[in-house]
């Protein structure tokens, strides 16, 4: 959010500088040039000894005239050759040399001004021209001047503008952080901002938008959760029948078809199970910290977890300790991750636990086949199956890594897939330490 005011603020200053320098190029090109009109001020004195006392004099009379501004000024006057005055002043300048204009030399704090023997206008010879040196000439004054007034119109244009846009910036701080709130699982977060308030109109939106999702997602969510109830009652009804018809016949292709019956309906169980675990995850609601000892619980996971015939090795630093976290979350992150490279691994399975700064860190590899880069981040979606005919051999849902991102994003930290050393897919729970 203070980039967005630093940009305003240097786009203002920008524009006051190149305004200033417009100014002073419009006004050089219409009016002439400012330190032009400033120095020619300050050498007014001398200029006008030249036009005015010299310029007045008879022929025989100039050069005793020029003698005396010599004696009783500070000013050097000197008769130089035309070509050596050319040769100094700039090709700008020569066409007002030649007009016989006074022509000032501001760096060098003198000025060039011919003189003419035919006594038309000056007095002289026309192939000089006086140069008068050590001329009371500093600008540097009159550029502090100019400074410092464009610094306070600056600060006019800067102080109001700042106040203006300081509204805004606490405004769009609040709606920063009632968006970080929503985005959390906040639902209920809102700006209440008051209709003074100079992004009032966003805010109310903003506001309208947070309500009608959370009304979608609430509305989502007992939907979801009703029908994942409503469903457990006939699933139990179908179990109980299913049970009793298998103990009251002998046929073994009945027998046969009830197992199959029987097989459905458990799955049909655990998928309202996982739905109703998602429902729960999706609440938002803060999972429950306690202190675990994380090398416990990644033995707990590996004891819970279905005999199957990848060896499983745990490696888990001694220096893991502890973590806050929620222990039943977390495990069953934990369980559905290492249930997913059980499904695919070929032979090995291993998990390493390590702690780096502030954070912990947990890996699951398998030798599977792997996760082709493109398809990593859509293995997290519910109901996203990679190899739907694998799926059906290996059992699922599509569910399993879809809760246990969820869960870790509940802790505060992050699930990333990536390759593996051993072949196949390598998971990598990053969990901050509170």
């Amino acid at each position: 959010m203070n980039r967005i005011f630093f940009r305003f603020f240097m786009l203002v200053m920008l524009s006051i500088s190149g305004a200033t320098f417009v100014i002073y190029f419009a006004m050089s090109r219409l009016f002439g040039d400012p330190l032009d009109d400033i120095a020619r001020r300050q050498a007014s004195a001398q200029i006008f000894l030249v036009e005015q006392y010299v310029d007045k004099a008879r022929a025989d009379e100039w050069l005793a005239r020029l003698n005396r501004v010599r004696e009783v000024s500070d000013t050097r006057y000197d008769l130089i050759p035309l070509q050596k005055a050319r040769s100094f002043l700039p090709a700008t300048s020569l066409g007002a040399l030649d007009r016989g204009d006074v022509v000032l030399d501001i760096d060098g704090k003198s000025f060039y001004r011919r003189v003419d023997l035919k006594g038309e206008r000056y007095i002289g010879s026309e192939d000089e021209v006086i140069h008068a040196q050590d001329l009371p000439i500093d600008v540097s004054l009159a550029l502090q001047m100019e400074a410092v007034r464009y610094v306070i119109v600056a600060l006019a244009l800067l102080v109001p503008i700042a106040l203006w846009s300081r509204s805004h910036w606490q405004g769009l701080q609040s709606l920063s952080r009632v968006a970080d709130e929503f985005g959390a699982g906040k639902l209920s977060a809102r700006a209440h901002m008051q209709p003074s308030s100079s992004i009032y109109p966003l805010a109310e939106r903003i506001d309208h938008m947070a309500d009608r999702i959370e009304e979608l997602l609430v509305s989502q969510k007992n939907l979801l959760h009703s029908v994942s109830h409503e469903l457990r009652t006939p699933i139990a009804r179908l179990e109980f029948a299913l049970e009793l018809l298998g103990a009251k016949t002998d046929d073994p292709a009945l027998h046969k078809r009830i197992a199959a019956m029987e097989g459905d309906v458990s799955e049909l169980n655990s998928l309202v199970s996982e739905l109703l675990g998602m429902a729960r995850l999706d609440s938002g609601q803060a999972p429950q910290r306690e202190t675990v000892e994380l090398a416990a619980l990644l033995h707990t996971v590996e004891a819970a977890l279905p005999p199957g015939q990848p060896v499983l090795a745990i490696d888990c630093a001694p220096d893991v300790g502890t973590i806050e976290a929620d222990a039943r979350l977390l495990g069953r992150a934990l369980s559905n991750l290492l249930r997913n490279a059980q499904k695919y691994a070929a032979s090995t399975i291993r998990v390493t636990a390590r702690r780096e700064g502030a954070r912990v860190t947990i890996a699951v590899e398998d030798d599977g086949p792997g996760i082709p880069p493109d398809e990593r981040e859509r293995i997290f979606e519910p109901f996203y199956r990679l190899d739907r005919s694998r799926d059906r051999a290996t059992g699922g849902f599509g569910l399993g890594l879809s809760i246990a991102r969820k869960a870790v994003l509940l802790h505060g930290g992050l699930v990333q897939v990536t390759g593996s050393e051993l072949g196949g897919a390598r998971f990598l729970v990053v969990l901050p330490q509170r």
